[in-house]
């Protein structure tokens, strides 16, 4: 047998695991569901050091390999970042379970009486690059929802996504939930991508997490629905009506606290009429604090600002480094992000009603935000306890996707011996 048929006997065998993990967690009680989740927090934060030791490997090994400094921000795992997952985790325990919910009930004249109840997807695929932390994130959301999770992690992140899982594995466990509930992919080859894409018989939706290069092989090759989203192009547009300190903390935060995560931002648009009256002193901010402005038109002469080029608008940076132009009020801003936006978040900075609504009308970005960060575009900040990822697709979820998103639903119809005239 070659290796090619070797990975796909051991995909197979994954995916029927998981098929079977799935049936009893659709109807696990969400007390039992919630201590595994506690469980496994608990096993996290009793394994910091283990983690920690084994993520310092694959840094080591990352560096070694020349990856750049975004991804290794994305790679890396401290105390603080355990302690995240851990609460996390325990959020995601404690909030309702949508399985069951009942989304909607009425009653027909025939006598029919309706309701549309929460369900759980079924098998989950998740293929990450980078993050570690999506282990727990992703094996967490899929369990709240009654999902069995197969989660196949980067090469870079291998050791780091073992010491995770063997945690996940000790909660699944201490409840009495099936240990295949949650697993992870055992291989780096990228054979196994290519058999989850196509596993339609054992995976349901496939969720990736990851740069460009994965997401558009995914969205290209895969057979199962995909939750997806191909690139964070991130904007913020300073209108007319914009509070000068508001704006100045806002857009430094949201292109400086993390550049390498899809909610930062990669384009400032300002308002000519903003510009000619404030000038634009958060540029001279952006500069100090070590980000390469490339704006163009009126912009080129400020200090610091290198000329902006054609292939600047619509790119996803993911590291110090901003593209931003003048537009002719909120109009041009919506025509701007319409052109290059990617749909996933993109905020305005006004004080002035009427603008903001006109923004949030004119563009259906999942996220839209107004005076906020962009990078509080993620779940955790919305209330989910994590997310498993953005979506902007049209269909089923968009946005942060947590455990909600992850059921579909089914109609519960009851008469009384009632039939159809």
């Amino acid at each position: 047998m070659d290796m090619t048929t070797d990975i796909e006997a051991l995909m197979q065998g994954i995916g029927l695991a998981a098929r079977e993990a799935s049936t009893a967690l659709a109807t696990a009680p969400s007390a039992q569901k919630a201590a595994a989740l506690v469980a496994a927090a608990d096993a996290i934060a009793t394994r910091a050091g283990t983690i920690l030791a084994a993520n310092a490997a694959d840094m080591e090994a990352a560096r070694a390999k020349g990856i750049g400094s975004a991804m290794l921000d994305r790679l890396l795992l401290t105390e603080a970042r355990i302690a995240g997952m851990v609460d996390g985790l325990r959020s995601i325990a404690a909030q309702p379970d949508p399985v069951g919910q009942v989304m909607a009930e009425w009653d027909r004249p025939s006598g029919l009486h309706i309701r549309r109840v929460r369900t759980p997807i079924g098998v989950i695929g998740v293929i990450f690059e980078s993050r570690p932390n999506v282990t727990a994130d992703a094996g967490a959301l899929c369990l709240k929802a009654g999902n069995a999770a197969i989660l196949r992690g980067g090469s870079e992140s291998i050791d780091s996504t073992r010491a995770i899982h063997a945690a996940l594995v000790e909660g699944l466990r201490a409840a009495g939930l099936p240990e295949t509930a949650i697993q992870i992919v055992p291989t780096t080859d990228r054979a196994a991508v290519g058999a989850m894409l196509t596993m339609t018989d054992c995976i349901d939706v496939i969720v990736p997490r990851g740069g460009k290069g994965l997401v558009a092989r995914v969205q290209a090759e895969a057979r199962v629905p995909v939750f997806a989203h191909l690139e964070g192009i991130v904007h913020i547009y300073v209108d007319r009506a914009a509070d000068l300190a508001k704006a100045g903390r806002v857009i430094l935060n949201a292109k400086t606290r993390r550049t390498g995560i899809c909610g930062a931002v990669e384009c400032l648009l300002i308002d000519r009429a903003f510009f000619e009256a404030e000038g634009a002193p958060f540029l001279e901010q952006l500069v100090e604090a070590g980000v390469e402005v490339r704006g163009d038109g009126d912009l080129i002469g400020l200090p610091g600002i290198v000329p902006a080029g054609e292939d600047d608008w619509g790119r996803e940076y993911l590291d110090m480094i901003l593209a931003a132009r003048l537009v002719e009020g909120v109009e041009g801003a919506i025509a701007h992000i319409r052109r290059y936006g990617s749909q996933h978040t993109d905020c305005i900075i006004t004080e002035d009603d009427a603008a903001a609504a006109r923004f949030f009308a004119g563009l259906d970005s999942a996220i839209l935000m107004r005076n906020a960060s962009t990078q509080f575009a993620d779940g955790g900040e919305f209330g989910m306890g994590a997310e498993i990822g953005i979506a902007t697709g049209k269909l089923h979820a968009r946005g942060p996707v947590g455990a909600e998103q992850l059921t579909s639903f089914k109609y519960l119809v009851e008469g009384d011996g009632t039939i159809r005239p």
